[in-house]
């Protein structure tokens, strides 16, 4: 396990334990159940964000202020995380499901916990 995953999920469980809750790893079957055509939304290095998880694999990603992208989505049952490749892309991104609270978080190898909210359904437009 790389240092920037082990300190992020670290962090994530001495957060919980100090609110007396914990930070739970979601199975695969757990993400599948959480994305599958349904819409991410929260705030990526600031801006704000949305991103559907099509049934067929497809993904796709809005953020203000820039064009849309389509991409490729799956779970890897045995990493225990959803994955990502995108147009230009050369191999896919992997990324670890945690829930605590009612919010879940993104974790990966090399960024912060970046929490996100999930919408029932396809929406790509801020209401």
């Amino acid at each position: 396990m790389r240092a920037a995953l082990r300190w992020s999920v670290l962090a994530i469980c001495a957060f919980a334990g100090a609110a007396q809750a914990q930070a739970v790893k979601l199975t695969g079957d757990e993400i599948r159940a959480l994305l599958t055509d349904n819409t991410a939304v929260g705030r990526w290095d600031g801006v704000k964000y949305r991103q559907f998880f099509g049934a067929d694999g497809v993904t796709i990603f809005t953020q203000d202020g820039a064009r849309s992208a389509r991409g490729t989505w799956r779970v890897d049952d045995a990493e225990l995380e959803y994955q990502s490749i995108w147009p230009g892309d050369e191999s896919w991104e992997g990324w670890f499901v945690m829930e605590y609270g009612d919010t879940y978080y993104w974790v990966s190898k090399s960024t912060p916990p970046t929490p996100f909210q999930v919408l029932d359904g396809q929406q790509l437009v801020s209401e």
